[in-house]
Formats: C-alpha cells, structure tokens, sequence
C-alpha cells in the first residue's frame, strides 16, 4: 500500500490526524482487509455495533469509531462503567490490539510526504532551507507515534516502559518545485510535472515491489512514444538526474513512486538552474498502462526518449535504472564513445603499487561482487580503494588521445547474495532494500562522489568478467592477451551463466554483455569497440579475463576473492 501526504494537508494535532480524510481511508482499507480474512479480533466491534454483516457486504461505522478514538485521547477519569462510545471496559484489551495492528499496518505501507512549492532560484541552496525542510517532515513523524501512544496508554491503563523510536510518519520527505523548464515539440506536455529537489530517507528502507527480475530487452520504435502518455496532474513526478556526463529527466506516475524515490540513493540529482536549462540529453518514462519497453531517438532534438510502461510486471527497480542507462549508452554510441557494462576501482595497495581496474560483466558475472571482495581483502591488501563505477561506465579519449573512463552513478544496484554476509546491514542508515526476503534480493546504495565519478580515470586493466570457468593450470584466475582480435573475441560473446536476475536461465551469450545500447547499436558498437581495443594496446593497458566463478555453486564468495588475491598480486608485479 501507498501513501502520498501533501504537505498542505499536514495535520497539526493528534485530533487532526483522526478526523483526516486518510486516516478514515486507512481505517476502512484496514477493516476491510481483516474482514476478508474473517479476523476474531472484529468480533468486540459487532457487539457493540460498529460492524455489521458480513464479508465484503459488511457495514462499517467509521465515524463512530473515529469519534472513539478522538475521545479515548484523553485519559479516562475516575471509574467509569465504559469507554466513550458505550464501550465496555472488558473490551478495552481488544481496542487495544486493534490499535496495535492498525499502527502496523500503517507503517507496513510506503509512505511519502509531498511538499511542492514554486521555484525560488538558489534557496534551496542555503542550509536554512534544508533545516526547515527536515523540521517539517519530522513534525508528523513525532505526531503520528505521539498519537499512537497516547491512545495505547489511555487503552492499557498505564505508560510505557519501554519507547522505541519507530519510523512512524513518512518514510521519504520530497520537496518537489514546479521548475520553469522551456521543452520542445511532443514535450511540452511535460512543463507542468513538478521537479524533484530534496529527498530525505527514514532508514530503513524496505520496498516489497510486485516483480523481482528484468525480463526482455529494450527496442527501437519509429515514433515518440512520450505523445500516446496522458500526464494527468498530481500524478505525476520528475527525477531529474545526471547520469554520468548526460542530464536525464526520468517522469514516473505515482503508482510507481517507490522506484523514482530509490533513484536517490544511485543518480546525482541535478540542481534547479540545470533544470531549468532544459534540453535534457535523455527523457525516461514510467507509466501504468499497456506493457512496452520501448526507445525512441529523436532526430529533431536529438534527446533519446525511452518509455517503460505495465502494472505489476515491471514495478521492478531494474527496470528503471536499466532504461536509464539504454538511453545513456544510446546517446555516447552516437557521440563515439565506447559504453561498457562493468564496474571500475582505483585500487592502491599496501606498499604503494596502485592501478586503475575496469571488469566488464552482464548482471550475475562478479563485476560488482568483484568490488565487494576487494572491499573484504582491505584489510589484508589494501590501502585505500575507490569506486568509480559499479555498473556501467564510458570510455573516452583526453586531449592527448588517452584512453579515459567515466561512471555513470554514484550508488549501485547490487544482489545481496552476492556481498559478505553482514556488509548491506552494516549501511543499514543510507541503504533501500528492495525484496530482502526473496530470491535476486538487492540494495541501493550510494558509493562515491559524483564528482570523483566524472572526472575522467586512465585505465591500466581493462578484464571481462567470466562466470562460467573453473580455474587450473591452463585456465588461471587472470589472463591476459595481446592480440585485439583474441581480445575482442572474448568480450563480444558475453558469455555467462545466469543467475536468475533476468529471465534467462543456463550458459547465455549477449554481445559485449551489454543489452544496454550496444546490442541495440552492434555495428557502431563494434567499430568504436575495435578502435578503443587498438589504443588501448597500444599504450600499455593489459587486456583479458578475470575467472570469478560467480556461476559455479559454492563459489559466490570464495570465488571473486581468489580473483581478486590474483589481480593483487599481478598489480604488485607491475608496478
């Protein structure tokens, strides 16, 4: 269940908050819910007459009970022979539970406070804006568990010995500003969804979304699919983010709010005077309705659009950050720069030896878990690591023709089966959970500075990430070659096992591992691929594959690690 609070809305006192229209919206769903399960906690209810009949046919008193709840506020006086509304007092132990289970299933719900303002150039750049912004998100947070309490202890007859501070209001504070942004042809349908400016997160963060994995690939469309997507008011939100060098504006309707809030912890959010520049390099979509996974390059404004559209089937992070990042790749292919799927540390060891590391892998080969055993050994290797990119990265040239690599997200997207057990807790204050309790569970979590993630990394290893290999004599951890087309062989099958992060299943091959632009783009993909290859070469950078063993069983974790002692050491060897 979601909940959107405007902050125009806000309730200032715990009678407020009961007489409100969505408390008594909550109330009922509540109710409902436990009729359908035909709960015996209901049953004080149909005695004194707050319910009657059955099922879904049932009626429900709600003003009744609300006025209930607004008088037991205050604390009973003396001995009175029953609770307001006629109300015994044997049943006060039932009201109770009832309380209970209605402020769990509250904070059970995702649950987001709006606050949307016109644009005012600069204020929210001052710290007092941003103290006043967090004031007024935590005034409902103490009001809803301050009103909860009372009502408890008025019902139990005593107060608490014990207090725990539960995330009780909203969950995600946004101040969202309608933004004067100029927007061309088919997109100015656009101008009057609000900008996204400020977020604040109430750790921890745990969305349940209806889909766990990603399933088929992005395709090309010969016509802007922005013009058939209605953008009714008030429903919808625009994340504006900068994706490595490129400003993206991604637009989501309310039903999908759990997924744009999470592009938070992974995309730099891009400032009110870059917005309102407009010309955003690409343009994202998420809306409800038929289901397309579709792109669009426009040839008059030269913005690559891209539309995810559907119900339950792609209410899935993965979805989104991968559309995101097509359109990235799309627009760097055009511009002939070389995108690449992997992740990429700047890894100084004890003794001084450094090198600048870049692992290309599809979803499940050990790119990112290749990190997190890097991270792991620090101790034991290590003296100071950073993380450039996690997912997907660009290659460049400087001005002097050297082979250069920019990230595109300060935060990743990773499976929490594949990190050290304890790791993803251990951030619990920054990260958002997404399904911990099945299969393909990941986290979103910020990493690195967006300025340390564009400012441009030479690269002295450039590795494919291989899955499927068990290591040996002739088949060692890492492996290096010196011939591009030995070299590009290997990067352009993509193969991999998968591990059921998209709907593939066994030994899979993808071109380049990137279904992200690169297959969408094969010929200019391999042309400008062969071109970096050849510089690379040329100026020293050691080209090969790095054997995780991320897909064989028992070696999610001891795999990547003993990739990593190897990649340790030849760095000590070549430094």
């Amino acid at each position: 269940m979601k909940v959107i609070i405007r902050a125009h809305d806000l309730c200032r006192t715990p009678v407020e908050i009961l007489m409100s229209a969505p408390f008594k919206t909550i109330l009922e769903k509540f109710l409902r819910e436990l009729l359908e399960r035909e709960s015996p906690r209901l049953g004080f209810l149909k005695e004194v007459g707050f319910i009657e009949g059955a099922g879904e046919n049932a009626t429900i008193h709600l003003d009744k009970m609300i006025n209930l709840f607004v008088n037991l506020l205050e604390p009973p006086r003396g001995d009175s022979s029953s609770l307001p509304g006629g109300v015994l007092p044997s049943f006060a132990t039932d009201l109770y539970y009832l309380v209970e289970s209605l402020y769990d299933y509250w904070r059970m719900a995702d649950r987001f406070l709006i606050f949307e303002e016109d644009y005012k150039p600069t204020q929210v750049m001052t710290r007092e804006y941003h103290d006043s912004f967090r004031r007024q998100v935590s005034v409902l947070e103490e009001l809803v568990r301050g009103t909860y309490r009372r009502l408890a202890e008025n019902l139990t007859g005593s107060l608490f010995k014990v207090y725990r501070q539960l995330p009780s209001g909203a969950e995600v504070g946004l101040l969202c500003e309608r933004i004067p942004c100029s927007m061309p042809g088919a997109y100015q349908k656009l101008e009057g969804v609000p900008f996204i400016q400020l977020v604040i997160i109430r750790p921890p963060l745990i969305y349940y979304t209806r889909s766990n994995k990603r399933e088929g690939t992005f395709t090309p469309v010969d016509e802007n699919p922005i013009e058939k997507v209605s953008f009714g008011e008030g429903k919808w939100f625009c994340m504006p983010i900068k994706v490595g060098l490129l400003k993206t504006f991604v637009y989501f309707h309310a039903d999908f709010m759990p997924l744009g809030v999470s592009l938070a912890n992974l995309f730099e959010i891009a400032s009110g005077e870059e917005v309102r520049e407009g010309n955003p390099d690409c343009v994202v979509v998420f809306s409800p309705g038929e289901r397309e996974t579709v792109f669009y390059e426009d040839p008059d404004t030269e913005t690559v659009v891209g539309l995810v559209s559907g119900g339950g089937e792609v209410d899935y992070f993965g979805y989104m950050k991968k559309m995101i990042l097509t359109l990235h790749n799309l627009k760097m292919i055009a511009d002939g720069w070389f995108p690449i799927h992997g992740a990429m540390a700047r890894i100084i060891l004890r003794g001084g030896a450094e090198a600048n590391v870049v692992i290309v892998g599809d979803s499940g080969t050990g790119k990112s878990e290749s990190l997190e055993a890097f991270r792991s050994l620090a101790g034991e290797y290590i003296s100071d690591m950073e993380v450039v990119f996690d997912d997907m990265g660009t290659l460049g040239l400087d001005e002097a023709g050297n082979v250069i690599a920019y990230g595109t997200e300060i935060g990743a997207f990773v499976r929490l089966d594949d990190l050290e057990a304890g790791y993803a807790y251990s951030e619990l204050d920054r990260s958002i959970f997404i399904n911990p309790h099945l299969t393909n569970a990941r986290v979103v979590i910020p990493i690195t500075p967006y300025d340390a993630v564009v400012k441009g990394h030479r690269v002295d290893y450039f590795l494919y990430a291989n899955n499927y290999e068990d290591i040996s004599s002739s088949r060692p951890p890492l492996e290096f070659s010196t011939d591009v087309d030995e070299a590009l062989e290997v990067f352009e099958s993509g193969a991999r096992i998968s591990k059921g992060t998209t709907d593939e299943q066994g030994l899979v091959q993808t071109y380049f591992a990137n279904p992200f632009g690169a297959v969408q783009k094969e010929a200019e993909h391999r042309r400008i691929s062969r071109e970096f290859f050849l510089r690379m070469l040329s100026s020293g950078v050691r080209l090969g594959q790095v054997r995780t063993r991320l897909g064989i069983g028992g070696y999610e974790l001891e795999g990547p690690k003993e990739a990593a002692r190897a990649l340790f050491e030849e760095i000590r060897r070549h430094k």
